[in-house]
């Protein structure tokens, strides 16, 4: 028999016999749709913690000199914690020392953050970050200005009051009217904004865009930091190779300056976006391998429940096997008439698996922050499984049926 005719009757009995059909594929189907949905998710969120998470927050090629880190990617104790907090603070410096001794090409900046009311003509937005920072800080964070400008240099010196908008803050502060030169008051303090960022998005369903970023030696610097600390010494270099020399070389400056000996460990944290894709790369990989497990139980269970179909098949069509047999087909042509009927039940479980679990993946990512991105190799392979598993399933039932004697199975009723 032809494998084309065989797939034919294939899809004509399970056409003909839908429910027993449905019952047979609910295993493959369960273990297919989980398959393709967590692959989607985790694949979409390796793309967001490269391109969004880590490139957003901390910056490709950029390293962070802070107090103790801002991402902490391990177990963290009580004893580290109070550790962590009783380190002297990064000062400014600290940070013009380092920009000063750094040997390769590199743009900086520093920072400090709290979060207070902004206040419009009566209209607060609350818990907003603002950010005390200098002038290259938009550069290394990647920020394009929408609307207006920057603020310069000689303004971050002279610390003059004016600010740059987040995208969502300006158009609640300032719908329907241009927000620059108004001033808002931080603190009752006014400053007049100069500028508006464009449109950052959202990071696991979190706004990035309700921040202000105002000069470093502005009257905001008062509530930030105490005088003279900064929270973070932003570098960042043009390659990967350039950040590891301006790593070791940031290391070596703030350990002369806290006068360390080679034994001491670092009272201060250097920090990148590698330590956190590392992090995950470790969660990646647990759930890498967690997933092969979870899908099996599902596709045993479904080639378990296949085979026993086959079998009851085997038993019903008994009179039309040895019909077959009579009229000259080979055992090998009921083999793999039965062979084919298993495979092609199970890759239509698997088929349906497949675009349900696309489904799913979708409607995670409408409702939730969790992102998804379709891995056209586990479309790829959720098929083929699905095929392997109906094979194997069918082979003792496609053996069953082959050594029938044709007479007595033209007499089975």
């Amino acid at each position: 028999m032809q494998y084309w005719e065989a797939i034919r009757l294939a899809l004509q009995t399970i056409w003909t016999n839908k429910m027993k059909t449905a019952f047979s594929v609910v295993g493959v189907f369960i273990g297919v749709m989980f398959l393709i949905a967590v692959v989607s998710i985790v694949e979409g969120m390796n793309r967001y913690m490269t391109d969004r998470f880590a490139g957003t927050l901390l910056g490709v090629n950029t390293l962070h000199l802070r107090r103790f880190p801002n991402f902490e990617t391990g177990e963290t104790t009580r004893e580290t914690w109070l550790s962590w907090i009783r380190r002297p603070r990064i000062t400014v410096d600290d940070a013009e020392a380092v920009i000063a001794g750094l040997s390769i090409h590199h743009v900086a900046a520093w920072e400090s953050a709290s979060r207070a009311e902004l206040e419009y003509r009566g209209l607060v937005a609350r818990d907003i970050e603002v950010i005390a920072a200098s002038d290259r800080y938009f550069d290394i964070k990647g920020m394009a200005i929408e609307e207006g400008r920057a603020f310069s240099a000689q303004e971050v010196q002279g610390g003059a009051p004016v600010l740059v908008l987040g995208n969502d803050l300006a158009k609640r502060l300032f719908e329907g009217i241009d927000p620059l030169g108004r001033e808002v008051k931080i603190r009752g303090i006014p400053y007049r904004v100069i500028g508006v960022v464009e449109r950052q998005g959202n990071l696991f369903g979190i706004s990035l865009d309700k921040f202000v970023v105002t000069t470093a030696m502005s009257p905001a610097k008062r509530f930030v930091n105490p005088p003279g600390a900064i929270d973070a010494l932003l570098v960042k270099t043009a390659s990967q190779g350039e950040l590891q020399q301006a790593i070791s070389e940031t290391e070596a400056i703030m350990r002369t300056r806290r006068h360390l000996r080679p034994r001491d460990e670092d009272n201060f944290a250097i920090e990148t976006a590698d330590a956190v894709l590392d992090f995950w790369a470790k969660i990646n990989q647990v759930l890498m391998l967690a997933l092969p497990m979870l899908v099996g139980i599902s596709l045993v269970v479904g080639g378990i429940v296949i085979m026993n179909i086959m079998l009851m098949s085997v038993t019903e069509r008994t009179r039309e096997i040895g019909i077959r047999k009579s009229l000259g087909a080979r055992r090998r042509d009921i083999l793999h008439q039965f062979l084919v009927e298993s495979a092609t039940t199970s890759t239509v479980g698997a088929a349906a698996g497949v675009g349900t679990g696309l489904l799913l993946a979708k409607i995670i990512e409408s409702i939730s922050p969790l992102p998804a991105s379709v891995a056209p190799w586990s479309i790829v392979l959720g098929v083929g499984v699905g095929a392997g598993v109906g094979i194997i399933a069918g082979i003792y039932p496609a053996s069953r049926a082959a050594r029938l004697d044709p007479i007595d199975a033209m007499r089975q009723e």
